[in-house]
């Protein structure tokens, strides 16, 4: 995983919502794959989460502007399907 070139080997769409599914539209609305690539890309050991649900709290772009969530689940069901899950 420290690899610095890591590309992922598959791509599948979300067919329902979980936790793992919140984060990645999470990291997907800031214009990242997911948190691998975020961490990549920003040098980052942490990402801000909050404590209460374990879901993503903040995400700095690539633009350097930044994305504030909410506690509560923000993907909603229609929504689900265009979320990518990357497999390495």
């Amino acid at each position: 995983m420290a690899s610095s070139d890591m590309k992922p080997k598959s791509i599948s769409h979300a067919k329902k919502w979980s936790e793992e599914i919140e984060n990645l539209y999470r990291f997907q609305q800031a214009g990242y794959r997911d948190e691998i690539e975020y961490k990549q890309v920003k040098q980052v050991s942490m990402v801000d989460r909050w404590p209460e649900t374990g879901y993503v709290k903040k995400l700095q772009r690539k633009d350097n502007t930044f994305y504030y969530y909410n506690k509560q689940r923000e993907c909603d069901d229609k929504e689900v399907h265009k979320v990518k899950i990357y497999a390495y």
